[in-house]
């Protein structure tokens, strides 16, 4: 057995077994490396992360396809964890874009990846309806088509676009189980009673939660109560970063003040961190 088919198996596994499985999202191999030390059994990449580390907006198209998969490549390599991928709309509008994409996230060494159904477009945000199931359903078959397991997140993006609609949310999710999606997603979704009510409509897949923004009040045990079985941060551990990098140099432009440098990680420990 390959060791993709390895990963690919033990990440699927990894949404069966009992217990929350928090999947903290990387944005370089650095980043993955610690977060590898630290014992997490997957990670995710995180489309905003990479975007901000390369000097621009996080927006649909940002970051292209071939940039996307060189930065998870690069995360794959760097640890003998699975990794699943922040594959944003697919980079393509058709069902066919969403398929090659998939294809190719394999051929990089991913064993999961998701798809969204947030256009980019201002006029209108979200995929219709017929149109987002149909592009699960060429992303299923793509998957699917491998020789390893590939474990497919199915993304309603209506609440990160001003659209807090939970009965088309929900209508969505469903539909894209059924199209064959694997794990199930709404970010932006915060409030007790909207997660019990995904958890419940497309049962018994998993549903992942994104977690990390102050908006959202449920502990880690509490999601997991709810029967969440999966979290993930999205770019939250990248603003952390830039957050703390940021106020240490602010602080040093005012006023030439050191007291944020001196709170920098010593060097040999984090070197040791990069060994091997």
């Amino acid at each position: 057995m390959s060791t993709q088919q390895l990963l690919g198996e033990r990440f699927s596994q990894l949404h069966r077994q009992d217990g929350l499985l928090i999947m903290p999202n990387p944005w370089d191999a650095g980043s993955a490396k610690m977060l590898a030390g630290l014992g997490f059994q997957a990670l995710a990449t995180t489309s905003a992360g990479l975007a901000f580390s390369l000097g621009r907006r996080d927006a649909e198209g940002a970051v292209s396809r071939d940039e996307a998969l060189a930065n998870a490549h690069d995360i794959v390599a760097a640890t003998a964890l699975p990794v699943s991928a922040d594959l944003e709309n697919g980079y393509g509008d058709g069902p066919e874009d969403c398929a090659h994409t998939l294809r190719l996230a394999a051929a990089a060494g991913l064993v999961g990846g998701s798809i969204e159904d947030a256009t980019g477009r201002d006029d209108a945000p979200i995929y219709a309806f017929e149109l987002a199931v149909e592009r699960i359903r060429a992303s299923a078959a793509a998957v699917r088509s491998l020789d390893f397991p590939f474990t497919l997140t199915a993304r309603a993006e209506n609440y990160l676009h001003g659209c807090a609609d939970l009965d088309d949310t929900i209508r969505r999710l469903v539909a894209y189980a059924e199209a064959g999606a694997d794990v199930l997603y709404a970010p932006g979704l915060t409030q007790r009673d909207e997660i019990v009510a995904v958890v419940q409509a497309v049962a018994p897949h998993p549903v992942n939660v994104l977690v990390g923004s102050p908006s959202l009040r449920l502990s880690l045990d509490e999601l997991a109560e709810l029967g969440v079985k999966r979290v993930s941060l999205g770019s939250n551990l990248a603003r952390v970063a830039y957050g703390a990098f940021l106020q240490a140099a602010t602080s040093l432009a005012g006023s030439g003040d050191l007291r944020g440098a001196h709170e920098a990680l010593p060097f040999d420990r984090i070197n040791d961190l990069f060994r091997g």
